[in-house]
């Protein structure tokens, strides 16, 4: 493929970045580690503004009086007035000035749009807000809201969520005009509900399905033209009046196609080629008799009209097979640069370049005048900034026109483009069909490389250019073709933007999936700060509350420890249904436990209440008995005399508090182990220090072990008598009282 000259061939492609709004989320697009969104400060938040009537209309939409809309919608060739549809047009404007909502059926080649476009000129003061005109074609729903927000608010840069779209276009009453829109039924409804106060008029391809009961839409069909405006038609397109023969072609092809308006411009071009051939003729004869001359004067007409058409009928008209499909004997009849613009469009799948590209793609000089051409012959149609093919052609001349390397380099010239300073967003968003055919063309020829370096510089250009269906598509393709490539990096590169864009959409399943994708890739590849770009956009996800944290869904209080105990099964029995029958024996033995530790604790709360620092009292390991009465006994000395057990902590000094094992201890064998009775015993316990060190305000409370006569063997040896009112020391109930051994 030939290149333009200059130094642009030398220059690397650069990714274009920006930044946009988001419902609440400013998203950073075009980074090196991939795209990042993150909470909006309010004060960067847009206020749109809407758009009154009398401001001029942004982009080629007919002029600032008849429509406002960023797009333009193709007329008919050399944008002749309709034929033959006046009742259609009277018909559809008193539906729209009801508020009813219109979608137009019919056949490929019915003359939908041109209908369109004659109905949108025609109500421009039915509603308050005017007309709005859109494209649908390769069109989601979500961004056919997007276009008709851009159309009646002053936003730039910024895409409101759902809720806040709802808000706004709440308040637009216009008069929609939708052309070629793919999204469904459903999500037409959909569409019609977002703006409750606009009357739509909406162009269906053929074969869409009927329409649902109870739904805003009314079907209005699109017939086919009468037979005199189709001759009519047929004459004012070939430039002149048609002869007895053409006239009764003309009526042959009216039947056989039902009067649909494509097949006569295509008709009154095969008429235009036949003239051609004629005016070929003429000069031809009277070129023979001016180089080599005649020996006898030829019997002519002096007219020379009857001349040329005595020569017409030498050429016999198409038949009426090759007007039913008169594509390919169309593309014959075109000039070389036509024909290599044609070529193009079937290898990219019927989309065509805007002229701009032609000259970098086709070393074609004279790119607007090859589109027009194509226009004129019915084989392109203007839609949505750029060309297509019509209906029917693409099929019928992939068998005839091969690729043959036209869009090799195509990748590169459009990798170069998409990130240049100099190209707006909206040029963008108009070719953005023509890139994904470009991704689709390679993809097919096996270029992945090239398709990947595309597709990583198209998807930031289609989101600042706020085309997200094309976004999506193009990260798709990017995806499978660096699966292909068998590149990590890129791979991660596509699954971090498809989280980000999932995120945007308000995805977040679909968001988390993709992120941790990237996040493994990237992490396996050993990029760090595309690690941490993918961990920050899966926080988002967490902290705005869009995705239940990643943690399994447990039990809170008792989830660690039923972890523990199916921690310590042995691993060959951690599968299938032994694992099983473990995991459900640990649960119920740790529930069990539990249980009866709470049961433990209910039942002890009685003798809590005389114990400040709420420690339970255990039994002693030798004791099987009921738990003894707390008993004081007095000494000669007038005070409470106890001593701790051999061997018990209390004893040795070496705890703070009394022993809670199973050893016998003494009724007093630590101060604070529980509160007398008695208010000095209690004023001397709230001053007695929780360090670990033995009494010395009592003398009789030595750390001592009596005599072993003096330790009572089991709580039946002794009786258990009230505690004294005036005794200074507390009594321990844990064990019983020993047998006073002096008066």
């Amino acid at each position: 493929m030939a290149q333009p000259s200059g130094e642009f061939r030398q220059e690397a492609a650069r990714t274009r970045g920006g930044e946009l709004v988001c419902g609440g989320l400013l998203v950073g697009v075009g980074a090196p580690e991939g795209s990042e969104a993150r909470p909006c400060p309010a004060e960067w938040r847009p206020r749109p503004r809407r758009i009154e009537r009398s401001e001029p209309a942004r982009g080629p939409a007919g002029g600032p009086e008849r429509a406002v809309g960023p797009l333009a919608m193709g007329a008919g060739p050399a944008d002749l007035p309709l034929l033959d549809r006046e009742a259609d047009v009277a018909e559809l404007l008193g539906l729209l000035a009801e508020g009813r909502s219109i979608r137009l059926v019919g056949q490929a080649g019915s003359g939908r749009s041109a209908l369109l476009s004659a109905v949108a000129e025609a109500a421009a003061d039915l509603a308050p807000g005017g007309v709005v005109q859109l494209c649908g074609h390769r069109r989601t729903a979500a961004d056919l809201l997007q276009d008709l927000f851009a159309a009646t608010h002053h936003a730039p840069g910024f895409r409101p969520d759902p809720g806040q779209l709802a808000a706004h276009l709440a308040e637009v009453a216009a008069v929609v005009v939708v052309d070629e829109a793919e999204p469904s039924d459903t999500e037409l409804e959909e569409l019609l509900a977002a703006a409750p106060r606009c009357a739509f008029l909406i162009s269906v391809a053929p074969g869409s399905p009927v329409l649902p009961a109870g739904s805003r839409l009314r079907d209005h069909l699109v017939a086919g033209l009468s037979r005199s405006a189709c001759l009519a038609l047929t004459a004012r397109l070939a430039g002149r009046p048609l002869d007895v023969d053409e006239k009764a072609w003309a009526v042959d092809l009216w039947f056989e196609s039902e009067g649909l308006p494509l097949r006569f411009v295509q008709a009154a071009a095969l008429l235009r080629q036949r003239d051609v051939s004629v005016d070929a003729l003429v000069a031809a004869e009277e070129d023979r008799h001016d180089v080599f001359g005649v020996v006898r004067e030829p019997v002519q007409h002096p007219d020379p009209a009857v001349r040329e058409n005595a020569l017409r009928r030498s050429v016999p008209l198409p038949s009426v097979a090759e007007t039913a499909s008169p594509a390919v004997r169309l593309a014959e009849g075109l000039s070389e640069p036509a024909q290599a613009v044609l070529r193009l469009a079937v290898a990219l799948g019927g989309e065509c370049p805007t002229a701009p590209h032609l000259p970098a793609l086709l070393d074609v000089g004279q790119g607007e005048a090859a589109l027009a051409e194509l226009a004129d012959a019915g084989l392109a149609v203007s839609i949505g900034g750029h060309h297509r093919l019509t209906a029917g052609a693409l099929d019928l001349l992939v068998p005839h026109w091969p690729a043959q390397g036209c869009v090799d380099g195509a990748a590169q010239h459009f990798a170069w483009w998409v990130g240049h300073g100099s190209v707006s967003p909206a040029q963008i968003a108009a070719e953005a069909e023509v890139v994904i055919g470009v991704l689709l063309a390679d993809r097919a020829a096996g270029r992945h490389e090239a398709v990947v370096r595309l597709a990583r510089a198209a998807a930031p250009a289609l989101a600042l250019a706020l085309r997200w269906g094309a976004w999506e598509r193009v990260l798709q393709l990017g995806q499978e073709a660096a699966r292909r490539t068998g590149s990590p990096v890129d791979q991660a590169w596509f699954h971090h933007e498809a989280g980000v864009h999932a995120i945007c959409v308000q995805q977040p399943s679909r968001a988390v999936a993709e992120l941790e994708t990237a996040l493994t890739l990237r992490a396996a590849a050993g990029e760090q700060r595309g690690v941490a770009g993918a961990r920050r956009m899966l926080d988002l996800l967490r902290a705005e509350g869009r995705q239940l944290p990643a943690a399994p869904v447990t039990v809170a209080a008792r989830g660690p420890v039923i972890r523990k105990i199916a921690a310590r099964v042995p691993r060959r029995l951690r599968s299938s249904r032994k694992r099983r029958i473990v995991l459900a024996s640990a649960a119920l033995l740790t529930f069990g436990v539990l249980g009866t530790a709470t049961a433990m604790t209910i039942g002890t709360d009685q003798p809590k209440g005389n114990d400040p620092h709420g420690r339970l009292d255990d039994v002693g390991d030798s004791q099987d008995g009921p738990l003894p009465v707390p008993h004081a006994s007095t000494t000669s000395q007038g005070g409470g005399t106890g001593a701790a057990a051999p061997g018990s902590p209390a004893g040795d000094g070496t705890s703070p508090a009394p022993s809670e094992s199973g050893a016998s201890h003494s009724p007093s064998a630590s101060p604070s182990h529980r509160a007398s009775r008695s208010p000095g015993a209690e004023e001397s316990q709230t001053a007695q220090p929780p360090a670990p060190q033995p009494p010395v305000t009592q003398q009789p409370q030595s750390p001592v072990s009596p005599p072993p006569g003096n330790v009572s063997p089991s709580p039946g040896n002794s009786p258990s008598p009230t505690p004294s009112p005036t005794a200074t020391s507390s009594s321990s109930p844990s064990t019983p009282p020993p047998p006073s051994t002096g008066g």
